[in-house]
């Protein structure tokens, strides 16, 4: 488990905090496997309930794993399958109350049982995705879609 910073307000605060957090850190940096490190050490450290957070990144018709905390993880994952690729293939969020009941769920870690994916869009298109896991059933709500989908807008101005 991640050690979390205490972060106080409401959740939208807190969200907004830790986007400006991010942009003060990637300023001026131009190096997206920099950028993409930082911005995942940054969200282990803000998010608690979390046993894994990180990207992969479009290469072809596939996902290949970026920069993440956490245990080792799957390396390439093909557009459509498992969550990941499912987010990949449809552009579009998913929030997964339990894995377990994901058909095709791609199953890195076995401790992981929710998940939330985002797509990361830059000029209309995917250069990759954010994935963050959970050992807890239904970790995420639509506040943390809300937030973590400002989080990925302003990290990718940056990439």
């Amino acid at each position: 488990m991640f050690q979390t910073a205490h972060y106080s307000g409401t959740k939208q605060e807190q969200f907004s905090l830790v986007a400006k957090q991010l942009e003060a850190l990637l300023a001026g940096e131009p190096n997206q496997i920099a950028n993409l490190s930082n911005a995942s050490a940054l969200l282990g450290q803000f998010l608690d309930r979390i046993n894994w957070v990180g990207f992969y990144l479009v290469d072809g018709n596939e996902l290949v794993l970026g920069p993440f905390q956490g245990l080792p993880a799957c390396v390439r994952i093909p557009f459509g399958k498992g969550v990941c690729g499912t987010v990949a293939a449809e552009r579009k969020l998913l929030r997964v109350e339990d894995v377990h009941q994901f058909p095709g769920h791609i199953a890195c870690d076995a401790a992981s049982r929710s998940e939330i994916v985002i797509p990361l869009l830059k000029d209309g298109k995917l250069i990759g995705v954010l994935d963050i896991d959970s050992p807890e059933i239904n970790r995420f709500d639509e506040e943390d879609e809300a937030g973590l989908s400002y989080f990925t807008d302003v990290l990718v101005r940056f990439l």
